[in-house]
């Protein structure tokens, strides 16, 4: 069978409720009924994941054994794994690896597989790969977000995720085209197409929805500002973190929404109407927040990394406490939606990004919420980490700001120092100054720490 004969839309969309099913299914549903469908579908990954050798070799390195996983309870038994393991396992069977589990259907029952690969922010780029029915549940899983934010049949979608072999921009582009009525425009980054080329035809196509990473959505309304170019844009749905203000200030009028997921597992949670933080598709996904440095479950409210079982990708690549990375906190009060879904802060930094100084952790990617109202910020910042002579590690924010005034390198710092709990060296620069060393006009998620120590 082909790619869309392996799937059935109607039944995924009946077994992953969208677009006006959506908010009465999670009103109704109570938490026993979702643990019980959350435990089937885990059941169904487990024993899928029991015939791919690279979970033989991690489970078994960890003394499981088949028939040890009864349920969810028992997922603290297994060990996490990371992009290192996969990248291990390429290493050790290119050019695809032994994670996907292809070689265990015989060969004329193998489903259709969709590769793509990761942007190589923190990194080499690496393999992605998907089957039929992972795909699309992941594809409908964001269209779920994207309606429940407000998308209409007759908005035009600009979209600044990359393309080429990056998975992005083809998972938005197949989201918005195969689940929802939305007319889809696929610009991509400012090397794609140029960034001022982008906000005129978002004027000349009427582009009412921008998606894409925080940074460059933000980097496109300043430029539509400064350019005088007027759009009709009136949502903004992509991976905001704490940058929300700065990104509503460049695109006013818009109402802004976040969303959270990585290559590997598709959408994990999505901002809804009440912006009240971001709700996990626990239909879809169980997320554990685990703490960074013992690895155990962390406290209602408390940061860790986030933890990711998905429960539908029982075909191809089957993923069982992948571990992001990336850092969050479930929120503790009530959903003001009434939906019996958990919800989390969203994206608040990386824990492998993560900066030590004097006992405080530090998130490079935090640091853009706190400099959006400094006074003279001109929108592009970097951390650099170097160590001298002696020995010692300096840590330092080069910030652009508008004009370098009397003063205003010691306000910074002693914001920095307010809002960090430490002392930091700032460094002032010019507007664009910084651009080739952040990426900000070429990369989806530009640098935002650079960690000198480790060149020669």
């Amino acid at each position: 069978m082909n790619y869309l004969q392996s799937i059935d839309a109607r039944a995924l969309a009946a077994e992953f409720p969208l677009g006006p099913a959506f908010v009465p299914r999670f009103r109704s549903l109570s938490r026993d009924e979702l643990r019980a469908i959350q435990e089937a579908r885990f059941a169904r990954v487990v024993e899928r994941a029991w015939k791919i050798p690279f979970y033989q070799r991690l489970w078994g390195d960890a003394g499981a054994k088949p028939g040890d996983l009864c349920g969810l309870d028992d997922l603290p038994r297994l060990p996490t794994f990371d992009k290192s393991d996969i990248m291990a396992s390429l290493e050790r069977r290119p050019p695809l690896g032994d994670f996907h589990g292809m070689e265990s259907y015989p060969p004329a029952e193998r489903p259709p597989v969709i590769l793509h690969t990761t942007s190589g922010t923190t990194g080499k780029p690496q393999v992605l790969l998907f089957g039929p029915r992972g795909r699309e549940v992941q594809n409908l899983l964001l269209a779920r977000a994207y309606l429940f934010q407000g998308v209409r049949d007759d908005d035009v979608v600009h979209s600044v995720y990359g393309h080429g072999m990056v998975n992005g921009g083809h998972y938005v582009r197949e989201t918005v085209t195969h689940w929802t009525r939305a007319l889809f425009f696929p610009a991509g980054t400012g090397v794609e197409t140029r960034s001022a080329s982008q906000v005129e035809m978002m004027r000349d196509f009427g582009a009412t929805v921008i998606v894409g990473f925080g940074d460059y959505v933000k980097h496109l309304g300043e430029l539509a500002r400064a350019g005088g170019i007027e759009t009709r844009v009136r949502i903004v749905s992509g991976h905001i973190g704490e940058d929300r203000d700065a990104v509503s200030r460049a695109w006013p009028g818009a109402e802004i929404f976040d969303w959270y997921g990585v290559g590997d597992t598709g959408i994990i949670a999505g901002e809804g109407p009440d912006h009240a933080g971001l709700y996990v598709m626990e239909d879809a996904q169980y997320l554990e927040l685990l703490d960074l440095e013992t690895g155990r479950a962390v406290g209602e409210g408390e940061t860790g990394d986030m933890v990711v079982t998905v429960l539908f990708k029982d075909d191809i690549y089957p993923m069982i406490r992948f571990n992001t990375h990336d850092v969050t906190a479930f929120r503790t009060d009530a959903s003001p939606l009434g939906l019996n879904l958990r919800r989390i802060r969203g994206f608040l930094g990386r824990s492998d990004n993560m900066v030590k100084r004097r006992g405080i952790n530090v998130f490079p990617q935090a640091i853009a919420a706190m400099l959006a109202d400094a006074p003279g910020y001109a929108g592009d910042y970097v951390c650099r980490l170097e160590r001298d002579a002696t020995g010692r590690d300096a840590f330092t924010v080069a910030i652009e700001v508008h004009r370098v005034e009397e003063g205003l390198e010691a306000a910074y710092r002693e914001l920095l120092r307010g809002r960090l709990g430490l002392e930091v060296a700032i460094e002032l620069a010019a507007p664009r100054a910084l651009a080739a060393e952040t990426g900000i006009d070429s990369r989806q998620k530009p640098i935002r720490l650079v960690d000198l120590r480790k060149r020669p």
